[in-house]
């Protein structure tokens, strides 16, 4: 009777089974599209334009490089520049032959060679370099995140706010992406023991004033650091700059900010619906994914140097034995690494590790001090 039970079961169950099918949505991210990355500003550098093919969703690759181009930069005044392609898919300016100007409106042409693009043209709306007031001022307050309890000691974070206006009310939409860059110890008496990270931002800084009587901005929240870092553990800095926008380009960040936001779902926009200001010539209706960006540039930076409370310890499961006496050690420079030498007043040991990064501060930074750092 139970061999019965079970055959009819297997049964229905293969049956329900047998009636799922996968289903892969139709949608332009499906596609093989063209994408554009690249901004000038009104400083003196080196300004890269990158061109790629985007994947299928259902491919594993990373976006595959598009080479072999002539891009151009133009501008209403009838200059025109040639960038330079430097590695697969990445073409860049001669900053001793184009920088951009605040007032000129500057156009992106690049004409492919690729049997994928059926050697296509594709160039970007005229977009006029706006004016960028200087930054007034960033700073920081600190932030409490767990008062203390007895599991342990107050926990604090950092917010980091900007301040900055217009009095000429010309930049009336604001860009921010920062640089941070801070010193971090390890706990042990160790070759390489001081090292300095540095890590670009990853999310979208804007905020607009068009609806504001006064072009002002003031305590925007740029970054909040929490103490499940080290960046607060020593001395951390942080590089913010602050481009122009126009509406159309704020419109166009403020979408992807929304991308990055939401939860991501079959029925959430994606990527691929955000319209950029590429277009392509023989075939308007073929979608260009990304944006030329035309902005000026000011830039301002701060130090923080105190006493954070709660701060996480990211090296205290360093240590993963003891070796007593002077002896060879096993493997060691190949899994295991000294973190303490104490071979001179007995008794004889050493602390050793198993995690090159707790006995080398390179694998995670440099153990070169950056130009700008400063030291008191």
């Amino acid at each position: 009777m139970r061999s019965i039970k079970y055959i009819i079961f297997s049964l229905i169950f293969l049956l329900i089974a047998g009636c799922i099918s996968q289903f892969i949505p139709e949608t332009d991210e499906n596609q093989e599209l063209v994408v554009v990355e690249g901004f000038i500003t009104d400083q003196y550098e080196i300004y890269t334009i990158k061109l790629s093919m985007s994947r299928p969703l259902s491919s594993k690759n990373i976006a595959k490089p598009l080479s072999g181009c002539i891009v151009t930069i133009s501008d209403n005044l009838h200059n025109s520049y040639m960038l330079t392609e430097t590695t697969s898919g990445t073409y860049a300016t001669d900053p001793t032959q184009f920088q951009g100007m605040v007032g000129r409106k500057y156009t992106l042409n690049v004409k492919t060679n690729s049997p994928s693009t059926n050697n296509y043209s594709y160039e970007s709306l005229p977009v006029e370099m706006k004016p960028v007031p200087q930054i007034d001022s960033i700073f920081y307050e600190k932030i409490t995140i767990k008062e203390k309890d007895e599991f342990g000691p107050k926990k604090e974070g950092c917010q980091i706010y900007l301040n900055t206006h217009d009095p000429a009310g010309i930049c009336r939409y604001y860009r921010w992406v920062f640089t941070e860059t801070w010193e971090f110890r390890l706990p042990f008496n160790v070759t390489n023991s001081v090292c300095w990270l540095t890590r670009n931002s990853s999310v979208i800084n804007i905020k607009s004033t068009s609806v504001l009587a006064e072009d002002r901005i003031n305590r925007y929240p740029l970054n909040f650091i929490s103490n499940k870092t080290d960046r607060l553990k020593v001395r951390y800095s942080v590089l913010v700059n602050q481009y122009s926008l126009n509406e159309d380009e704020y419109i166009y960040w403020e979408k992807l900010q929304n991308i990055s936001e939401e939860v991501g779902s079959l029925y959430d926009i994606t990527p691929a619906t955000v319209s950029g200001n590429i277009q392509c010539i023989e075939d308007p209706g073929e979608k260009v994914l990304g944006y030329f960006s035309v902005s000026a540039k000011s830039s301002r930076r701060i130090f923080i140097k105190e006493n954070f409370s709660g701060i996480v310890n990211l090296y205290k499961e360093c240590i993963t034995d003891t070796v007593f006496g002077t002896g060879p050690i096993p493997h060691l420079n190949t899994s295991v690494w000294i973190l303490e030498d104490h071979t001179i007043v007995p008794p004889i040991f050493r602390v050793l590790t198993q995690t090159k990064g707790c006995a080398d501060c390179t694998v995670r930074g440099t153990n070169i001090e950056p130009d700008f750092w400063e030291d008191n």
